[in-house]
């Protein structure tokens, strides 16, 4: 069993805990709004937090002038080997929000889900802002969800939820134990990942840190680093109250002074 150390997500999704990233998650982000926003908006687009590929490999797919960005080297390696395997060429980049540092500047960035809430804190969150509007074009747009996670309920603590891995193995996951801190706006949970195949057990145990925003304090550092609320929604474009648990921020990139 790994030491439980603080870790960023570059740390977190390793070994077994990428390997368990796919089948483990309850749900696939649809290609069609990222697509709909690029067309709108115009390539070249960066999609933040790209994981093991989607919905990356599907704009790809629909002709979209699409790169990739993430700081895990184990799901780069799982994007890049599906992209090989559907015939897709790709390009992804290993690197860091909050240090994002590419050749090209684009038309339209996005994170295809709440990605953007692993940042720690507040200051890490600015200058992962400041790095997408250094590397939007003035007028390009940004698309970022974000979420105020829900404490998990005492009754789910210890609750293991398996699954079977295309080779057979069985995966385990489950919730050790849970730290939330509303003034610091941050909950910790310790996830237990356990992969069971052919008599060997690989165990690993990490936190999970998840850092959130209220509407106000996000369009503040929005501004801070230059770019300009537009809108912000639900999932399925609706305008949403200040405090709603999931909302999605639509950012224009303010021309340089």
């Amino acid at each position: 069993m790994c030491t439980l150390k603080d870790m960023n997500p570059a740390d977190f999704y390793t070994g077994i805990v990428a390997e368990c990233y796919a089948p483990l998650r309850s749900f696939a982000p649809t290609p069609d709004p990222y697509e709909a926003f690029v067309r709108e908006v115009g390539a070249p687009a960066l999609e933040l937090g790209c994981g093991d590929g989607d919905p990356l490999l599907a704009l790809r797919r629909r002709g979209l002038d699409v790169e990739g960005v993430d700081s895990s080297a184990d799901m780069l390696e799982r994007c890049r080997r599906r992209a090989a395997q559907e015939g897709i060429a790709v390009t992804v980049h290993r690197q860091r929000m909050e240090t994002l540092s590419l050749p090209r500047r684009f038309r339209a960035v996005f994170l295809a889900g709440p990605t953007f809430n692993l940042l720690p804190d507040d200051d890490t969150a600015q200058a992962a802002l400041r790095r997408i509007r250094s590397h939007l074009v003035d007028g390009g747009a940004a698309l970022i969800p974000l979420h105020v996670p829900a404490p998990t309920p005492a009754g789910r603590i210890g609750q293991v939820r398996t699954v079977t891995a295309a080779d057979g193995a069985e995966l385990r996951f489950s919730v050790v134990s849970e730290n939330r801190d509303e003034t610091a706006r941050t909950q910790t949970s310790v996830l237990r990942y356990e992969r069971l195949h052919d008599g060997e057990c690989s165990v690993v145990e990490r936190p999970w840190l998840l850092h959130w925003f209220s509407r106000s304090g996000f369009e503040r550092l929005a501004a801070e680093a230059g770019l300009i609320t537009v809108s912000v929604s639900d999932a399925d474009g609706n305008i949403v109250d200040d405090d709603a648990s999931f909302s999605v921020f639509r950012l224009h990139a303010a021309p340089a002074s």
